[in-house]
């Protein structure tokens, strides 16, 4: 798996998707600093969060193959700025976790809007959780860059 950097908001499921995808056993545990998981980079919510922190993860990126912006379906707060895929020098994706927990079909479909609007590529649908979606998006971040 080429190296991926993993950014969104601090509880939108990172840490627990990247577990999934790695086929790890799933703990909850709090990010606190950058770290890397097989080839995954994990990325503290408050980069995203606190926008004075928000140059570390274009710092941290320069070690990055791909970007997957993270969003998790049942949060309505507004994420991800538009064009935010143009702060990265290389291809970004996205993923829409918690599926499994959406009040309905709109709010999955507001998430996937939030993702195309900051520049996400190809979007995936996954719940950590129930295993959905999750194959395909292995699949594509098999893919060479």
């Amino acid at each position: 798996m080429k190296r991926i950097m993993f950014i969104g908001k601090s509880g939108c499921g990172k840490t627990t998707l990247i577990q999934s995808l790695q086929k790890l056993p799933q703990e909850y545990k709090k990010t606190q600093t950058v770290e890397t998981v097989g080839t995954a980079i994990d990325t503290p919510g408050e980069y995203m969060e606190r926008k004075n922190l928000f140059f570390a993860l274009t710092v941290t990126a320069m070690d990055a193959e791909q970007i997957l912006f993270v969003i998790d379906c049942t949060d309505d707060m507004t994420t991800f700025m538009p064009g935010m895929n143009g702060f990265f020098c290389c291809p970004v994706a996205g993923a829409v976790t918690k599926i499994d927990c959406a009040a309905s079909r709109q709010s999955i479909e507001n998430a996937k809007d939030q993702l195309s609007v900051a520049g996400a590529g190809k979007i995936f649908c996954v719940s950590s959780v129930t295993g959905e979606g999750m194959d395909a998006l292995r699949r594509y971040l098999l893919q060479p860059v």
